[in-house]
């Protein structure tokens, strides 16, 4: 540990250079700016810049291309606070409580809170990934297709506890999440279901595409039916916690940072999981769950925190094992490969200037991040003042170019379309959105894992064969079991006090 300590200073010493700081400094906005734009997340952001980093050297253009990773997921944050609109699959925890504080008049509580909150978890994951990386990569390891879909078992349940006031309902958002994730190509044997013959659907359907349709584009047509009746309900007046949301913030932000920093050395695992763990698990430790989607601050510290706290984690098996934790993670290991490196053990060894200098970037870029976007958090709220009649116009072209964008095809706006209107119909019937677009997440990786699992131990054996696996599912079983007991006694409760 002491000498991971001082290769740390050592790699400061490379991250506080002026080109260094200049580049983390143009990493971080630009990252930032491009994902306010919907439909471009952290992933996008870094795949249509990696461009900019020709011609640098290896540690600037890592340095730039993983400030451009972070600030792009600061950015995500801003569209879901605002404009209900996710960047990405994690933001979309973001929205339940964040955008309905930006209706309350304070959307500068929850931009602050997640610039602190994305702080500390970046800073405490980064002192992870610098102090325990080797050890407790080797833990990662271990989780095979049979842990690694349990704990996605798991997390499944867990969205359990965002299914809003009917299980019915919360049951068919569930169902359609499931349906939508069955399109596509069989993830291990290649065959092609539910494309009815569209080449674009044989990739399957896009998660960015998806969330902007389902939220951004839902929550216009909403809004366009009261748009002559009532204006826009957010004025920025307020940017400060009230006394009694300080200390339930400060507890969400501690457990989101070690959370998500644990959950990013898992491979196969993204960035909306921790997100969605912490914001069940924040909901169950409240004193009053039942304000959560209404709009409390520490519904929004503590994905946020998770969502942050998750790049550190997912930078051990890049960098000491060689092994992609997410898409953004992929496209940062092609970059390092583009500059004439190989990630995985002897790359501590080859290339330690570069790999140090990029751990210590990342205290850099944290502390730009805040100083970036906490003054800054009131002029991005102010946003919401905007009226709806100049905003939704706005959101809707900004929201169909980054439809296409994704994939560079038409077909993408026709789904965010689709999608809008499945959306619209759902917030009329009171289905939550939050679980289908959630499930869409989880069920592709559950799949690819639980059939390799089945085709390594020929059967469902591996699952109960392995302790990890098998704490995983009974863990998985104690949540739904407690939800659909907690949902019997509200119902019942329900009853007594209407026949009284």
């Amino acid at each position: 540990m002491l000498e991971s300590l001082m290769d740390l200073v050592e790699g400061l010493s490379i991250a506080v250079t002026p080109t260094n700081i200049l580049y983390c400094f143009i990493g971080c906005m630009v990252g930032m700016l491009v994902g306010v734009l919907p439909g471009i997340g952290p992933s996008e952001a870094t795949a249509l810049l990696i461009p900019l980093s020709y011609g640098l050297d290896s540690v600037t253009a890592i340095i730039m291309l993983c400030g451009i990773y972070y600030g792009g997921m600061y950015g995500g944050t801003i569209t879901s606070v605002l404009i209900n609109t996710p960047g990405e699959a994690a933001s979309v925890i973001t929205c339940m409580d964040g955008y309905p504080l930006a209706k309350q008049g304070r959307a500068g509580v929850a931009l602050k809170v997640a610039a602190l909150g994305s702080f500390v978890g970046g800073i405490i994951s980064t002192l992870g990934l610098a102090l325990l990386g080797p050890t407790v990569a080797d833990f990662a390891l271990s989780f095979g297709p049979s842990e690694q879909f349990a704990l996605l078992v798991f997390g499944m349940s867990m969205v359990i506890g965002l299914m809003g006031k009917s299980l019915i309902r919360g049951l068919v958002a569930v169902c359609i999440g499931l349906s939508l994730a069955m399109v596509g190509m069989d993830p291990v044997s290649g065959t092609i279901r539910y494309a009815y013959g569209l080449n674009e659907l044989v990739s399957g359907l896009d998660v960015v595409t998806l969330s902007m349709g389902l939220f951004g584009l839902s929550e216009i047509l909403v809004g366009m039916e009261n748009l002559s009746v009532t204006g826009k309900a957010t004025a920025v007046n307020s940017s400060k916690l009230k006394p009694e949301e300080v200390r339930p913030t400060v507890m969400a932000i501690i457990r989101g940072s070690f959370l998500g920093f644990f959950m990013g050395l898992i491979p196969g695992t993204s960035s909306a999981v921790p997100a969605l763990i912490s914001y069940s698990m924040e909901k169950n430790l409240s004193k009053h769950p039942e304000k959560f989607g209404t709009g409390v601050p520490e519904g929004v510290a503590g994905p946020e925190t998770a969502n942050n706290s998750y790049v550190g984690g997912a930078m051990i098996p890049l960098f000491t094992l060689g092994i992609p934790c997410s898409p953004t993670i992929a496209i940062l290991m092609g970059a390092f490969m583009m500059h004439g490196m190989t990630p995985g053990p002897t790359l501590f060894i080859t290339n330690p200037d570069v790999i140090w200098g990029t751990i210590a970037s990342m205290f850099v870029g944290n502390v730009i991040l805040l100083i970036l976007n906490m003054p800054l958090a009131g002029m991005w709220a102010k946003l919401a003042s905007i009226p709806n009649k100049l905003l939704y116009p706005i959101v809707l072209i900004v929201a169909m170019m980054g439809a296409y964008t994704v994939d560079n095809n038409v077909f993408g706006i026709v789904v965010m379309l689709v999608s809008g209107v499945i959306g619209y119909v759902l917030k009329k019937l009171d289905i939550p959105l939050a679980p289908a677009i959630l499930v869409f997440v989880l069920a592709d990786m559950m799949e690819q894992n639980l059939l390799q699992s089945i085709r390594i131990n020929n059967g469902m054996g591996g699952l109960f064969k392995s302790p990890i696996a098998l704490g995983l599912l009974i863990a998985a079983l104690l949540v739904i079991t407690i939800s659909l007991i907690a949902e019997f006694r509200n119902k019942k409760s329900a009853l007594l006090t209407h026949d009284e």
